[in-house]
């Protein structure tokens, strides 16, 4: 069978985003659809003693459109891949098919496009295999179909086959060991840290901030008001980049000294303009004097910026750069009270269970740094050092926050200089991995499309693979079934 690379289509599947993408190309592109993976039902329609079917979910733009009108009340919000798997394959329909045919515009009745999906499955299940590829089959009509695990697109995307994946997501990181391309299911780590509580938590450090208070005039507010457009600015700051990780070694301040430049001061004096001007990283002047020199350092420490926000322009200082703090330290917003905030306070958080900070049997979170230590120790002792030379960090966050593996990084020496191996076999270090600069479309976006990165990478060796070892025809389907995709799947690459 001949497939054309024009016609391939790329569908990765996470806990919460849905991306696709049509064609294959000698310069391979970024996906070009993007959604929530969410779907919506009318109450009224929930109420009818039949199960609801795909064309009873409201999916996409038109689910936006509905919960920002007046009925957003009716409608129920539900999430099928939020917990690492389907959980409703009536749902998971819905949303594949709107992305197959009403974003990308194949036609069921003449679909010549090949898929290969990646699911968020934390352990591949034949289950949950066999029941996608019989829907793409059957209700899709797709002439050929492929399945990769995520972290084995993520990890082939950074040009490597050994090595541990931290997958950083919204409520979830799910860490991954892989040795040779084969995915150590036993060290399989999932924790309850991610980025909605470092965005909240963020939201609550500029609380402090005097000058973005009274630019927005936070005294008029309520604590539920306040927090949500607190909130608002902290996702405007991260998706603007602004926002930098820990460095290595460095720990939270002091409580006395929460990491907030006092803004109101400087603007109080007339220098907000000056200083933040000077702040910028063009100068010095070569014929400044020592004394000015030493200033425009100083001003330079402040790190000020100004950000125009909902009308107003505010000033932030360092304290935007502890955002990724409770990863690495969950223990610092225990008390903070940020798990009464309903996740519908988050743009597009409908339907999203609030944050916690426990894990299953109300145990408390782990940092990420002894998450990630841990899964590495269930590996025998001489695969530790190849996973500790590809220690690869991803997740939609590192499209906007750089230099997270590296501070993960600093943070896991410890498991290495405290492992009490004196052997051949003791990890000399660790290596932290990122997508190659070769790929020029993917050169700005940090490590976030990893995923749809190493999916493109499979999907043009196997479909031009004419011996089809590592997809599924329909042939093949027609003669073997559902069950075919086990025995012919990327994943025994």
């Amino acid at each position: 069978m001949s497939l054309r690379d024009s016609n391939v289509i790329i569908i990765e599947t996470s806990r919460t985003h849905i991306r696709a993408g049509l064609g294959l190309y000698e310069l391979l592109k970024t996906p070009s659809v993007e959604l929530l993976a969410r779907v919506g039902l009318r109450k009224t329609g929930e109420a009818s003693t039949s199960k609801p079917a795909v064309t009873d979910y409201i999916v996409g733009l038109p689910l936006e459109e509905a919960l920002a009108g007046p009925d957003a009340s009716d409608i129920v919000v539900s999430w099928p891949f939020l917990e690492g798997e389907v959980a409703d394959f009536v749902q998971a329909e819905a949303l594949w098919k709107h992305v197959l045919f009403t974003y990308l515009q194949r036609k069921r009745t003449v679909n010549e496009s090949p898929v290969l999906i990646t699911l968020p499955t934390a352990v591949p299940s034949r289950t949950i295999y066999e029941r996608t590829c019989q829907i793409f089959f059957e209700r899709f009509n797709v002439p050929a179909f492929a399945i990769l695990d995520r972290p084995l697109a993520q990890l082939y995307a950074a040009n490597s086959l050994s090595g541990i994946v931290v997958d950083i997501g919204q409520d979830y990181t799910d860490i991954t060991p892989i040795n040779e391309g084969v995915l150590m299911h036993s060290g399989k780590v999932q924790t309850k840290v991610g980025t909605r509580m470092c965005r909240h938590y963020l939201a609550h450090l500029l609380k402090s901030n005097t000058s973005v208070a009274q630019g927005l005039n936070l005294a008029s507010l309520d604590p539920t008001q306040t927090h949500a457009t607190l909130l608002r600015l902290a996702n405007q700051l991260v998706a603007a980049g602004l926002v930098k990780p820990p460095t290595s070694g460095e720990a939270a301040p002091p409580p006395e000294d929460e990491g907030v430049t006092d803004i109101a001061a400087v603007v109080v004096a007339g220098k907000e303009r000056a200083v933040i001007e000077s702040g910028m990283k063009k100068k010095l002047n070569a014929k400044a004097s020592a004394a000015e020199q030493a200033r425009a350092r100083e001003i330079e420490a402040m790190d000020l910026v100004t950000v125009e926000f909902e009308g107003k322009e505010l000033t932030v200082g360092k304290e935007r750069h502890r955002f990724c703090e409770p990863i690495f330290d969950p223990a610092l917003v225990e008390g903070l009270g940020l798990e009464r905030f309903a996740a519908a306070l988050e743009p597009g958080g409908e339907g999203l269970p609030p944050v916690s900070l426990v894990e299953g049997e109300r145990r408390k979170v782990d940092p990420l740094q002894d998450a990630v230590g841990g899964a590495v120790a269930k590996a025998d002792v001489d695969i530790r050092q190849y996973l500790w030379q590809g220690l690869f960090v991803t997740g939609d966050i590192t499209r906007f926050v750089k230099g997270i593996g590296a501070g993960l990084q600093s943070r896991l020496s410890p498991f290495i200089t405290g492992s009490g191996l004196d052997t051949d076999v003791q990890p000399k270090s660790i290596r932290v991995l990122n997508l190659p600069e070769y790929y020029a479309e993917y050169r700005d976006t940090g490590n976030g499309y990893a995923v749809f990165l190493g999916s493109s990478i499979v999907a043009k060796i196997i479909f031009n693979d004419n011996n089809a070892r590592n997809y599924l025809s329909k042939a093949d389907y027609t003669t073997k079934g559902p069950h075919g995709i086990i025995e012919m799947s990327p994943s025994l690459l």
